[in-house]
């Protein structure tokens, strides 16, 4: 299919728009603060729509709809949680980070537990990112081969250098900027998309796709069949699996991961960055519901219209979206679309090129000037954004495989390593020593290659004791593992501990609450 003059006009408007903004901000001498945390000036509104744009990716658009398309709004109650894990990130976590660190998360974990801590948890959230983003890519390019017909990999080679090319040149502000235009850009994207389908006129009366999906039972929340035995079953039957899996996500993206705690660092002060954090997931909620509720209704809307289904359900939405959205609001759909992939692409890309510089290359170049801290985060955009690109390719996918983001969420959950488990063990005691955390790092590494080579759905190793669990569960554990023989090891065989180890913990923190600053 190919776009009309209408659809290409509104394209060209928004990336003329994020040219323009990308120009103003990288103009002008950078210091490694302006470069990675924008001069510590941003609004709280701003922040608030940084934080959402850099949740809300393609995953979103695209992932989500087609899986509540082939298996109803299972990840919707899961999506619910974000709330509750912000009351207590903004409350605690935020203001604790910006007394604590300077620009990267991981620099936390090496005041408390060393370098090989800070290394070990930087280089899970690079590997991480780089999955994730590879995803993100991915998920557009799905999309718009679906709607103009180009080349899956010419799609994803072409958003990521132009992606690549803005986050280097402006940094941190050009992201956070750029961000605020692409969030309005996606909600009225999504806002469109529902409308269509409750007021298909090819499905009958306004509102009848909602009553087909909630007859076939796409509107399902999933929430019965929790048992014992859910737990061990190899097949995902239930939304509490979900739950879990995603309150622990959650919790470690938003406690621990750099590119949400940078969003914090950019903010003016702790009460701003606070507030932002409990806002970007009010923004981000009706987002989720949006391309749930509405990737469910696509299965209404090709029943009752008895028009041919989508080949595979991660392409229901593009697919009814290049069929079947009017001219001029198929552009804002496709920006919408394209917006989502970048706000969460340079993002990333920036938080990548912060933890490369700060977390790597600082500690083998310590005397680094300003000028060479600022030009190895451009480099390192590049660097990280061509993993980016050849991480989409790897993961093009295969007829008749699991629906995306279902993927995503297992492989995620492995790729963590069991980070929450050592920010929680930093930070919520002081008897954890830097042998006891290093003990934990081996034990969890041990644990996940277990877990991951004798898991039940593609066991590739069978040593009579196999891992049992869902799959899901496998980085859930993880986090439990890393905790508790971290924890244990600490009292059974002590070792380090820095000598202001209260300042590093959530103790200090309650006391500076509680007016005590002694």
């Amino acid at each position: 299919m190919s776009l009309r003059f209408l659809d290409l006009a509104v394209i060209g408007l928004y990336f003329s728009v994020i040219v323009w903004i990308g120009w103003r901000v990288s103009r002008g001498p950078k210091s490694p603060d302006d470069y990675f945390l924008a001069g510590r000036r941003i609004p709280m509104w701003a922040v608030s729509f940084t934080i959402m744009a850099t949740i809300i990716g393609t995953g979103t658009f695209i992932g989500h709809p087609g899986t509540a398309y082939q298996k109803g709004l299972i990840l919707l109650v899961p999506h619910l949680t974000v709330p509750l894990v912000l009351l207590v990130v903004a409350r605690f976590v935020v203001p604790f980070y910006r007394r604590v660190v300077r620009m990267s998360a991981y620099e936390y974990i090496g005041e408390r537990f060393g370098l090989a801590g800070r290394l070990y948890t930087s280089f899970g959230f690079l590997a991480d990112r780089i999955f994730d983003l590879g995803v993100t890519l991915l998920t557009t390019a799905l999309a718009i081969n679906v709607l103009t017909g180009w080349e899956l990999r010419d799609v994803i080679l072409g958003v990521g250098v132009f992606t690549i090319a803005y986050t280097m040149a402006g940094g941190v502000a050009a992201v956070v900027w750029t961000d605020v235009v692409q969030g309005i850009v996606l909600l009225a994207g999504g806002a469109f998309v529902l409308l269509r389908l409750f007021f298909a006129p090819e499905a009958g009366a306004p509102f009848a796709v909602v009553g087909e999906s909630w007859r076939a039972g796409k509107l399902d929340l999933g929430l019965t069949g929790f048992s014992w035995e859910s737990l061990f079953s190899p097949d995902n039957q239930t939304t509490w699996l979900f739950v879990l899996a995603y309150a622990v996500q959650w919790t470690r993206r938003y406690a621990t991961d750099q590119h949400i705690v940078q969003r914090y660092l950019v903010a003016k002060d702790d009460r701003a960055a606070s507030q932002a954090a409990f806002f970007s997931a009010v923004l981000c909620l009706p987002v989720f519901a949006t391309f749930m509720v509405a990737g469910a209704c696509l299965h209404g809307f090709f029943v009752l219209s008895e028009l041919p289904p989508p080949p595979l359900a991660d392409g229901a939405m593009p697919y009814f979206l290049s069929k079947y959205m009017p001219t001029g609001l198929l552009g804002l759909v496709v920006a919408a679309v394209l917006a989502a992939a970048m706000s969460t692409v340079s993002a990333d890309l920036s938080s990548v090129a912060t933890v490369l510089t700060k977390d790597y290359f600082r500690q083998i170049v310590p005397t680094a000037s300003d000028g060479a801290q600022v030009l190895c985060g451009r480099a390192m955009v590049v660097f990280g954004g061509g993993l980016t690109i050849v991480a989409a390719w790897l993961l093009l996918p295969d007829e008749g495989s699991a629906p995306l983001m279902e993927r995503v969420v297992i492989v995620a959950s492995i790729l963590s390593g069991g980070t929450l488990g050592l920010f929680c063990l930093g930070f919520l005691t002081r008897t954890a020593t830097r042998r006891g955390c290093y003990i934990g790092m081996a034990c969890c590494g041990l644990y996940t290659g277990w877990a991951v080579l004798t898991e039940p759905n593609t066991r590739l190793l069978d040593l009579g004791w196999n891992f049992p669990l869902n799959p899901l569960l496998i980085g859930v554990v993880g986090h439990l593992v890393l905790f508790g023989t971290g924890y244990v090891s600490s009292v059974l065989f002590g070792g380090h501990r820095p000598d202001d180890v209260e300042r590093l913990t959530y103790h200090r923190l309650r006391r500076i609450r509680e007016g005590d600053t002694a």
